[in-house]
């Protein structure tokens, strides 16, 4: 096992770190630094600038767009993202629903939609979660009924990110009730959120962002041509995506830039022996998770395999790692301070309430490790 970066990597991370430096403005850069909250506009500015250098798709194949880079390439291009405070690349239409059109989809999907999705003409959003339906995504009520060249759906989906912003949304929708066994009889569409019958309601967060929706469909029609991969058979699509979702939620880059942060800001708290204890041991944690990134980054490199269940322990350590820095960060500021540094530690410990429960809860992650890769 080698978990260190060979000097061709390292060149890289630092031809990475140089187009960063020259290129993410300025003011996207201060905008995610102080957890502002982040335009469609935005969003897709920098989605652009990465499709004009060619970057906004390292792992499509290059036929596609792709920069036909290695894992590790592609890891530490995520990483150096995160710790530059770059905005995320919109996931949805780039690193999920995209794949699973590069696995899945016909020839006439993909011509369709990925050159698109490429260059940031269409905005993305996922229909997965349903009010009782998150964690236990297989119990989804949505229903879609085939008539002629079209279902009808009808339904609703819940916390759904960003789909005020959205051109098209993938959906999980049951075209069959009668099948015993509830993750058949699920089918994967694709639908044009103008589409009459599609109402988005927003729902705000406790940090005060319109970030996730409601969203209803009241007899909504979707061509046939809009089903990816077989009637039925979209729980196989489901697994095969929640499989890239999950890869990408350690976020190490990001926790460092958070990290470095928190000395600075909360260097008045280093004379409190626990405090100071406490930001040592998430710092250790912080080094062990990557360690462990870097061991699954090896076997993909050695293997060409992806990760298996054991990827959750990225997700759950990640997510807990990032919320203990907001914690700190908390306990550091003034209670009363109503500067806008201190605004924005308040905004951010809110908005990492959820990081444990989005893309799977920690719990739900933890009962995967237990079935999958330890036989309990």
């Amino acid at each position: 096992m080698d978990l260190n970066y060979s000097p061709e990597e390292l060149q890289f991370r630092d031809q990475v770190r140089g187009w960063l430096s020259a290129n993410l403005p300025k003011e996207l850069r201060d905008k995610v630094e102080n957890n502002g909250h982040l335009s469609k506009e935005d969003l897709m500015r920098w989605h652009r600038i990465l499709a004009k250098q060619g970057w906004v798709a390292p792992a499509w194949p290059k036929e596609w767009g792709g920069t036909g880079w290695n894992v590790v390439q592609r890891y530490i291009f995520d990483e150096e993202l995160g710790f530059a405070g770059a905005p995320p690349i919109i996931p949805f239409g780039v690193t999920m629903c995209a794949p699973v059109l590069l696995r899945f989809g016909t020839e006439a999907q993909k011509k369709r939609f990925l050159p698109r999705i490429y260059h940031g003409e269409d905005f993305w959003c996922q229909g997965y979660s349903e009010p009782g339906s998150g964690s236990d995504l297989a119990s989804l009520k949505t229903k879609a009924l085939r008539q002629g060249d079209h279902y009808v759906v009808s339904g609703q989906k819940i916390w759904t990110t960003l789909a005020h912003f959205a051109d098209w949304i993938f959906c999980l929708v049951r075209t069959d009730p009668t099948q015993a066994k509830r993750q058949e009889g699920i089918s994967f569409l694709l639908m044009d959120m103008k589409t009459p019958g599609i109402t988005v309601r927003p729902l705000i967060l406790m940090d005060g962002a319109h970030e996730v929706n409601e969203v209803f469909f009241d007899d909504v029609k979707v061509p046939l041509e809009n089903l990816v991969h077989e009637e039925g058979k979209g729980w196989t699509v489901a697994k095969y995506l929640l499989g890239h979702e999950r890869m990408n939620t350690g976020r190490i880059g990001e926790s460092r830039r958070q990290l470095a942060r928190l000395k600075q800001y909360g260097a008045h708290m280093m004379e409190d022996a626990r405090w100071r204890d406490r930001l040592s041991r998430i710092e250790v944690e912080l080094t062990a998770l990557e360690i462990t990134n870097l061991r699954f980054l090896d076997r993909m490199r050695r293997t060409g395999q992806p990760p298996g269940a054991d990827v959750s322990m990225l997700k759950i350590k990640g997510t807990e790692i990032q919320q203990g820095l907001t914690e700190l960060m908390m306990e550091a500021t003034d209670p009363v301070a109503s500067d806008p540094a201190a605004d924005a530690v308040r905004k951010r410990y809110l908005s990492t309430r959820k990081t444990t429960i989005y893309a799977g809860s920690n719990e739900i992650q933890r009962n995967i490790i237990a079935k999958m890769t330890l036989g309990l």
